[in-house]
């Protein structure tokens, strides 16, 4: 399913503290981990409206090679970035979104996962209790600041909310209610998958950034990965809110100057978008491709089937 529309939103300090420019973390050992105990190649750990980790076999023949440098301005799961660190482990990353609760889950994932998994086994037995009482508890503490219990926060969120979305309203809060889950079967993590994209975090640069800085950034040669919020294909398939900033057709417009002119630079670009004629004339220049995609969120079950997306190249 495409992103229908995560919007944007310039960085914040105030929102996102000192989140604006994480540094790159040093390798360290935590006591209670285990190498036998890491998967071989990370996955994502968030469910995301949009995500790639369907689409990255049809992506494969797309990708240059090597890559060295990568950049991806709108990270969401980050599918496509824990790929092409499996094939590319000494690939230098520089991940930006400009949702601060995303990017310090992903920090927090780097530098403290087995705080966050305490903090997760916590939630999960009160929800195991309390059901739904505890989900809208939790829903409600919009204005946490300890990095890690907002990390916990999100990704307990993420994985007991409705179809797994994540949509925030004009004030920035979350507002999705609870799934149809049965407690028992909830699970928040994976213990070796989070240990394995805390270990392909550890040399990334994270930031909440804008997307027009991220790609003023992009140098000759970098591979930056594009999966902006999506055109809608039709009136009524314009999903919101993943930030509280606007996504519409102007924003299609300017993002679509920025992309020509990290293409001028050399920078080598790879973006999804839906496969709309409005997106074809806006990239009429750029070498488009299409793949396969199956629609997760809508309404209407008999709709969730096959759709084509646009894949832009600059290369």
């Amino acid at each position: 399913m495409a992103h229908q529309a995560r919007h944007l939103q310039a960085p914040n300090k105030s929102q996102s503290g000192d989140l604006t420019a994480l540094p790159r973390s040093k390798p360290r050992r935590d006591g209670n981990d285990a190498a036998s105990s890491i998967s071989p190649e990370a996955q994502p750990f968030l469910k995301w409206a949009g995500g790639k980790a369907q689409l990255l076999s049809q992506f494969e023949q797309f990708f240059p090679t090597p890559i060295t440098r990568y950049v991806e301005p709108f990270l969401g799961g980050g599918a496509v970035f824990f790929r092409l660190k499996a094939r590319f482990p000494g690939m230098r990353a520089r991940l930006r979104d400009n949702n601060p609760e995303l990017v310090n889950c992903y920090a927090v994932v780097r530098d403290r996962p087995i705080e966050l998994m305490t903090a997760l086994d916590e939630h999960l037995a009160r929800f195991r209790s309390e059901r739904e009482i505890y989900y809208y508890l939790v829903r409600s503490r919009h204005h946490l600041t300890e990095p890690v219990e907002r990390a916990a926060r999100m990704i307990f969120l993420n994985k007991t909310c409705y179809n797994g979305l994540w949509r925030v309203n004009a004030r920035g809060e979350f507002n999705v209610p609870v799934g149809s889950y049965k407690a028992d079967k909830v699970t928040l993590y994976d213990r070796a998958n989070l240990l394995a994209a805390s270990r392909e975090l550890k040399e990334t640069d994270l930031a909440v950034e804008d997307f027009r800085d991220t790609l003023r950034q992009a140098s000759e040669g970098t591979f930056v990965y594009v999966d902006p919020p999506y055109h809608p294909i039709s009136a009524t398939s314009n999903f919101t809110s993943y930030t509280r900033e606007e996504f519409g057709k102007a924003e299609q417009q300017e993002w679509a100057a920025v992309f020509a002119e990290a293409a001028r630079r050399g920078a080598l670009l790879m973006q999804s978008n839906s496969d709309t004629p409005f997106i074809r004339q806006l990239y009429h220049g750029f070498k488009v491709e299409t793949v396969k995609a199956r629609r997760a969120v809508n309404s209407n079950g008999a709709r969730r089937g096959l759709i084509s997306e646009a894949l832009i190249l600059s290369y």
